[in-house]
């Protein structure tokens, strides 16, 4: 789909991916390699990456500690945003969020809905801004991350960022 606004310098957004998850290891958290393989594949750059418990107080400490460094732009959380008991990523992201993007949220899961049906609605995905940082938080499902990434963070991200840095 082209760009409503194609961006005229292209930039390559510094980005840390946080994956929320009580059982993952770097080695088998398959979501958070695809979601930093395909931003390296556009030319982006990988700040951090981290697996954290699903525990909001730890989610929040480590979203809070990117959102500060200078050398990160955007955050892309992956796991947690179900319904289940331990799903606390949307909570712990939501109330960190000065400004939210409904519409990331919105898409994702009509996107979503075109490919797993009507389980799309227990998708708790959400997007805003954090300290001046773009914040994602998607499901932990492998295609879920692939959808998001591919059709909704890569067309839009360089855009974001430039509105969030004032250009």
């Amino acid at each position: 789909m082209p760009s409503p606004h194609p961006d005229r310098q292209p930039i390559a957004v510094h980005c840390a991916v946080i994956t929320v998850s009580d059982t993952r290891t770097p080695e088998t958290d398959r979501s958070g390699q695809i979601i930093q393989q395909l931003l390296q594949d556009a030319g982006h750059a990988i700040a951090d990456y981290v697996l954290v418990k699903d525990e909001p107080e730890q989610i929040q400490e480590r979203l809070k500690a990117l959102c500060q460094r200078s050398d990160v732009d955007a955050v892309i959380l992956n796991g947690g945003t179900g319904i289940a008991p331990r799903d606390t990523t949307y909570d712990a992201v939501e109330r960190l969020l000065e400004k939210t993007l409904p519409g990331f949220g919105e898409v994702f899961r009509w996107l979503s809905y075109q490919d797993i049906g009507s389980r799309a609605i227990a998708s708790r995905a959400i997007a805003g801004v954090c300290q001046g940082k773009l914040i994602f938080s998607l499901p932990g499902s492998s295609n879920a991350v692939k959808l998001a990434i591919e059709a909704l963070i890569l067309p839009e991200l360089m855009h974001l960022v430039k509105q969030l840095q004032g250009d």
